[in-house]
């Protein structure tokens, strides 16, 4: 069944047809408003470095057409007859997840985000069997469950883009200790999700370093984004008079790069913790963890509980993103860019006042 004809609500958004990645208009559809369900018109997308791995298949996991987006914000529109935790009128947003199993081990301690059955945002397949499609579109539903309020006080541009890059930087925080008053706390790539790293991990008390191959990024670092000091991973002499001095490192990288000079930064027992998602696996050497008694792990986004929790934060500590609001034809332009890391720090689309306009333009075409 065609897209535009799976569900009785129609749709209007920007959609990859293969691995080419190129985005153009789409027409498909979303269900009816159920009980549970929550639809709103999406007002801003943020686009996240996994929205460009996925348009190219990078991860090998791809479906296709694909409509990418899943740090989704806009106004609610229209409530299933038992959501009682939004009305029409209010600011919400989406992020990575949509739906899970609800019933795991990892659902009942609110972990929806590691649920075997875990549904995407988008580029995945819902509980009614269709693909899931994600915010470069008109709207969104979704159960209320996976819906996030937004503090009047939050911009809806700027804070978009913590619905994905922010629960994946604020979770490892929290889990791992790192976010404690004294903690040293060294955060790596000063990119969509280091730039939130550094602002998250100051407003919960810890002393941050950001470590980058990039001399250029320091004063933006220091002076912009608040960091207590700048390590530049080549230099040598840098690296080796900070070795043993930090308590836990976020490395956001999302390219394959040596872990090995990191791991020798930390403390004993310090943790090294993976949040960029390299297209190819990375050398782990492990002399270094032994000597140390160091930890390597992992983490991913987080549960709808965290991801509300993290909002709040933010809007009480003015923490947004630092973004580049760009309209919806500029879309492939925009993943050009980033694939080059040409943009501080994170693209956000104007769906609201430019969506509508392309639509008119997809539609006159003969």
């Amino acid at each position: 069944m065609a897209p535009e004809e799976e569900h009785p609500v129609k749709a209007f958004g920007w959609a990859a047809r293969d691995e080419s990645g190129h985005l153009s208009p789409f027409l498909f559809s979303r269900r009816d408003t159920g009980d549970e369900d929550v639809r709103f018109k999406v007002l801003y997308c943020g686009i996240c470095h996994s929205d460009l791995h996925n348009l190219k298949n990078d991860w090998g996991f791809s479906v296709y057409p694909m409509v990418p987006g899943h740090e989704i914000v806009g106004e609610v529109t229209e409530v299933g007859s038992k959501v009682k935790k939004v009305k029409v009128g209010d600011k919400v947003g989406v992020g990575c997840l949509v739906g899970a199993c609800h019933s795991c081990d990892n659902c009942n301690r609110d972990l929806e985000n590691y649920c075997p059955k875990m549904i995407f945002t988008y580029n995945s397949i819902y509980h009614d069997g269709t693909i899931t499609y994600g915010g470069y579109s008109d709207h969104m539903v979704a159960d209320q469950r996976y819906i996030v309020n937004f503090p009047a006080n939050l911009p809806l541009d700027a804070g978009a883009p913590l619905l994905c890059a922010g629960i994946t930087v604020y979770s490892p925080l929290k889990h791992y200790g790192l976010a404690e008053p004294g903690k040293h706390v060294g955060v790596v790539g000063l990119g969509g999700l280091g730039h939130v790293a550094v602002k998250f991990a100051k407003a919960l008390g810890a002393k941050v370093t950001v470590i980058s191959t990039s001399p250029d990024k320091q004063q933006d670092a220091l002076t912009q984004l608040g960091a207590d000091s700048f390590l530049v991973s080549r230099d040598q002499a840098q690296m080796q008079a900070a070795m043993g001095t930090f308590d836990g490192i976020l490395d956001t990288v999302a390219a394959v790069h040596p872990i090995l000079p990191l791991l020798g930064l930390l403390k004993t027992e310090g943790k090294l913790v993976l949040v960029g998602a390299p297209a190819k696996p990375l050398e782990l050497p492990i002399f270094p963890l032994i000597a140390g008694r160091r930890l390597v792990a992992g983490s991913a986004m987080g549960g709808m509980k965290e991801t509300q929790e993290m909002i709040d934060f933010a809007a009480k500590h003015n923490i947004t993103a630092d973004i580049e609001v760009v309209p919806i034809d500029y879309l492939n332009q925009a993943m050009e860019r980033l694939a080059k890391g040409d943009v501080k720090y994170r693209f956000v689309i104007d769906i609201g006042n430019t969506l509508a306009a392309a639509a008119a333009a997809a539609a006159s075409k003969p």
